[in-house]
């Protein structure tokens, strides 16, 4: 069965980090968490963009949350253990993290302050890194698949490469989904060129591009008519979990809904966030972590809109994807994307039990000082 994305909306769902997190920490309130017990923890990218919100999150939940994250928003899901012993009521905040340029309107990409002319670099680069082989070969198949018409025949001629059923690797086509089989159910080609062949074009696949320029000799590639549907990927990947290859085991199955994407980094991001937090809430309640203790995981997607003038923080937003609510007595149950999102505009952005960073680090420098004493 291919695997499908869940349906994740951004309008009217997202909220900047300094909403979301008084919210955020009403909500876990109202569940019966108690002030100054609460133990957070943030399953974020190691990017220092992610800076802002954790600065937020210690801001409201009054201590600086622990750690539950890997390179590419993994959730480090070994850590459950040591996270449940740091707090009575516990919190988990998961996201995974793209870049957005409001100028240009483009996912993907973030000014780096600290660059020398402050240049624009991937983000999250990880995300990047992964799905950048993905893309090169979607984009060859693009580029060396051709349609064009021959008299009253609709013919597609592609590269030798992509017919190799053999290959280990590298992007496949869906031939059922393109290629007009012959009486025997086989994909036979009209014509066998020297680095090509040529076939009859599925009648469906025809008339779903009305638009299309069949007029030139050679005929005109394919381009993003090369759908989601009529593709799909092999790689080898390790599958080790929590490892260096786990962003990608978890996108494999949906790279081609990410390489076709308007906006790729931002499908990966999506992708990623709905399988570890699928991923996370299997490992809670299957283990004894956390058991006899208020807990609420939630996931979603960090934006990171680039510093403006003047500003040294991103302008980051939050759009949730889902949340799991554990009770005391270890009940619990999930909130989808709408019921979550519904649930934190119930909260008041008022948050009286937020600290004062600045008056806390004052209080730390005027602290009397403390002498080490050791026998070594």
């Amino acid at each position: 069965m291919k695997e499908k994305l869940g349906d994740f909306k951004i309008d009217g769902m997202a909220s900047r980090y300094n909403v979301f997190m008084p919210r955020f920490y009403n909500f876990c309130r109202s569940l019966g968490f108690e002030r100054k017990k609460i133990m957070p923890s943030r399953a974020f990218c190691s990017d220092e963009n992610q800076g802002f919100p954790i600065i937020l999150i210690t801001k409201h939940f009054g201590t600086f949350p622990f750690n539950h994250g890997r390179v590419g928003g993994i959730v480090a899901t070994d850590r459950h253990g040591p996270h449940a012993h740091h707090g009575k009521d516990m919190v988990i905040i998961h996201a995974s993290h793209v870049g957005y340029d409001p100028d240009a309107g483009n996912f993907g990409s973030y000014r780096r302050l600290q660059t020398e002319h402050n240049e624009y670099t991937t983000d999250c680069g990880k995300i990047a890194h992964v799905t950048d082989w993905y893309l090169k070969e979607y984009d060859f198949a693009k580029n060396n698949i051709f349609l064009h018409r021959e008299d009253d025949k609709y013919l597609i001629t592609i590269d030798n490469h992509l017919l190799k059923k053999e290959r280990q690797a590298g992007v496949f086509l869906r031939l059922d989904k393109i290629i007009k089989p012959d009486e025997d159910g086989e994909y036979h080609p009209l014509m066998s060129l020297s680095t090509s062949k040529s076939f009859l074009l599925v009648d469906s696949f025809v008339k779903s591009l009305p638009d299309f320029s069949w007029e030139t000799s050679k005929g005109n590639p394919i381009g993003d008519s090369l759908a989601k549907d009529m593709i799909f990927f092999k790689k080898a990947v390790t599958g080790d979990t929590e490892g260096k290859d786990h962003l990608e085991t978890n996108l494999l199955p949906y790279m081609p809904d990410i390489v076709t994407s308007n906006s790729p980094s931002l499908t990966a991001a999506v992708a990623n966030t709905q399988i570890e937090f699928d991923r996370s809430f299997r490992t809670i309640v299957k283990s004894d972590d956390y058991r006899g203790k208020r807990l609420v995981l939630i996931s979603g997607v960090n934006i990171d809109i680039s510093p403006g003038e003047g500003q040294i923080f991103p302008l980051t937003k939050f759009v949730p994807w889902a949340a799991y609510i554990q009770n005391i007595d270890d009940s619990f149950y999930t909130l989808e994307q709408a019921d979550i999102v519904e649930q934190l505009k119930g909260q008041t952005t008022d948050n009286p039990d937020q600290i004062d960073l600045e008056k806390a680090m004052q209080v730390m420098e005027e602290a009397k000082e403390i002498q080490i004493r050791t026998s070594v």
